[in-house]
């Protein structure tokens, strides 16, 4: 019985620590060790609608201790279903369209990106947060640069690199550390420790559709430009919740 007790006492200690966890710091932390599972877990739940993916995400969200490997499961475990994220997917004609699908309490936001024939991103990071990005509808490629500067780089520079002025950054600092085509219900990942990207659908006559998931959620992340200066850029929502934004409401 004194075991027991004690068995008892261990745990509160440790939930009562888990709750005083500060989620956004935990979250950014773990970008520092997680790489992403690449097939969902055996005992995680299966995730049949885009309904169901978003109360499972919102539950997985509630403590402040997120288990990062169940919600790179969730996004695995959903199939897409046309019929349940066509009226989040709007185009825009000259470029590709982030469209607010839930903003998680704050906590995450979960977008559907809508990518037009040959539509790209710049090369950009994600501000220390998580990405999640699964396909949805046709195909898209990623192309994974190595982050300038950053002390847990992997791969090496010559010595002659050099930085002009602060912001800008010699081309041969973007190093090109992988491409990778993400075909249909495939989830890509990153953050800013395994590096930068750039996403683009290659296709010329098809269109492009990707769920993006966020953690912690961010309004701005840095860009590099092609003449390699690097901007903070504003994150902007096309739409939210399937209703066209106002440019004010962005």
């Amino acid at each position: 019985m004194v075991n027991q007790s004690k068995s008892k006492m261990a745990l509160s200690k440790i939930d009562a620590e888990i709750e005083q966890v500060d989620q956004e710091k935990y979250l950014r932390q773990a970008t520092h060790y997680y790489q992403a599972l690449e097939k969902p877990l055996k005992y995680g739940p299966v995730i049949e609608t885009m309904d169901q993916l978003i109360k499972a995400l919102h539950r997985e969200f509630e403590s402040n201790y997120v288990n990062i490997e169940m919600v790179n499961h969730l996004m695995l475990s959903y199939k897409s279903n046309p019929k349940e994220w066509r009226k989040y997917a709007k185009f825009d004609r000259y470029t590709y369209t982030r469209n607010l699908v839930d903003a998680g309490n704050g906590k995450f936001n979960l977008l559907i990106l809508c990518w037009g024939e040959g539509h790209g991103s710049s090369v950009h990071d994600h501000a220390d947060s998580h990405c999640f990005m699964k396909m949805l509808k046709g195909d898209l490629r990623e192309k994974r640069y190595e982050y300038p500067n950053r002390p847990n780089n992997t791969v090496s520079r010559d010595s002659s690199h050099h930085h002009s002025h602060e912001g800008d950054i010699d081309p041969r600092e973007l190093v090109e550390i992988g491409e990778t085509p993400i075909a249909v219900n495939d989830v890509a990942y990153i953050n800013d420790n395994l590096g930068l990207h750039r996403v683009e659908n290659p296709s010329h006559s098809d269109t492009s559709v990707s769920l993006h998931l966020y953690c912690p959620p961010f309004d701005s992340c840095s860009v590099f430009q092609d003449n390699c200066k690097k901007t903070t850029a504003k994150v902007t929502f096309w739409s939210k919740y399937g209703v066209r934004t106002k440019p004010n409401e962005q």
